[in-house]
């Protein structure tokens, strides 16, 4: 592998694990190509990261890298959002707006949650995939573009797809070339230089004197079960440094982190059995209602103390209401 500026895609993805090591040989390897790439992987362990990588790695890293997020955008404005539309084209279209695959033209369209597309989305999107050409919404006008389309999901599409609710001829369009991003558990050696990244991070975002690792903290941070991943762990220790006060060393104490309780290990199934998605959904509905009550309602803060973004505890939220009712 070469040396130098051309790398500069590398020191995005912190860690120097064997599972880390072969997503960073697939990028190397793709970087330079045009090939539509997906990512899958859980929900905080850097997807996003991994599409910047491969946009840098390549020719096209001194073009832009566009991003939208499937699904914090209803679907009748995502339409717009990915095409663009002109003026008139709906109630609300003052104006005439270029969309987001014009935003890339040359560059890169990274579309996060790809697996919450709506049907009829994902429609447009095949089209655009096979024939590098769309119309804006409420145009005749043919535009193409040459755009490098890398997608991530944290859903199983191919469960999605025997739901009826994604399509495969999409999917086999996407999935190009896989990389699965691993999750924290099966990276527990890259803890110590991830705690170690994000300490000079925040600090150096704060204006405050680096902080300084006490060894039982690292020990702490490496048998730690970690379910939001490299979100909920960069979360931790950004909750540590501003718990910490003036001190220089940061201490177990400092993060605060909630006990494991063994639940799953210690659970018995009834001889009778019982409802599975009735009981994980109340389970689930507890566990977000004690995090908004502890955040004061506020779903961002709510959102990072259980490691996930905050449209994806938005969905859950909206979800658990619909299932409810």
């Amino acid at each position: 592998m070469s040396q130098g500026p051309v790398e500069a895609w590398r020191r995005l993805l912190i860690g120097s694990s064997a599972a880390l090591l072969r997503t960073l040989e697939v990028i190397r390897l793709v970087g330079g190509r045009r090939s539509t790439v997906l990512i899958t992987g859980e929900t905080g362990t850097g997807k996003e990261m991994v599409a910047r990588a491969i946009h840098m790695a390549g020719p096209r890293a001194h073009l832009p890298m566009v991003t939208v997020n499937c699904n914090a955008l209803p679907e009748n404005l995502l339409e717009a959002e990915l095409f663009g539309h002109v003026r008139g084209a709906f109630t609300g279209a003052i104006q005439h707006r270029v969309g987001r695959f014009e935003q890339a033209h040359r560059g890169t369209l990274f579309l996060d949650e790809v697996g919450d597309l709506a049907l009829d989305t994902q429609t447009k999107l095949l089209r655009v995939l096979q024939e590098r050409e769309f119309q804006r919404v409420g145009s005749s006008e043919t535009i193409r573009v040459d755009v490098r389309l890398i997608a991530a999901t944290n859903v199983d599409l191919t469960e999605r797809i025997r739901q009826g609710r994604f399509r495969e001829d999409l999917y086999y369009r996407l999935n190009v070339v896989p990389i699965a991003m691993p999750p924290l558990r099966e990276r527990l050696e890259d803890i110590p230089l991830l705690t170690e990244h994000f300490v000079e991070k925040i600090c150096a975002q704060e204006g405050i004197p680096l902080r300084l690792l006490a060894p039982e903290t690292v020990g702490l941070l490496r048998e730690h079960s970690w379910p939001g991943n490299v979100r909920q762990l960069e979360n931790a220790v950004e909750r540590a440094i501003a718990l910490s006060g003036e001190r220089e060393m940061l201490f177990p104490s400092d993060f605060a982190l909630p006990v494991e309780t063994g639940a799953a290990s210690e659970f018995s199934l009834p001889e009778r059995g019982f409802d599975f998605e009735r009981t994980v959904g109340r389970i689930e509905r507890e566990i977000l209602r004690q995090a908004l009550t502890r955040a004061g309602g506020n779903k961002t803060a709510a959102a990072g103390m259980l490691g996930l973004k905050r449209t994806t505890l938005a969905a859950k939220l909206k979800s658990l209401e619909a299932a409810a009712s």
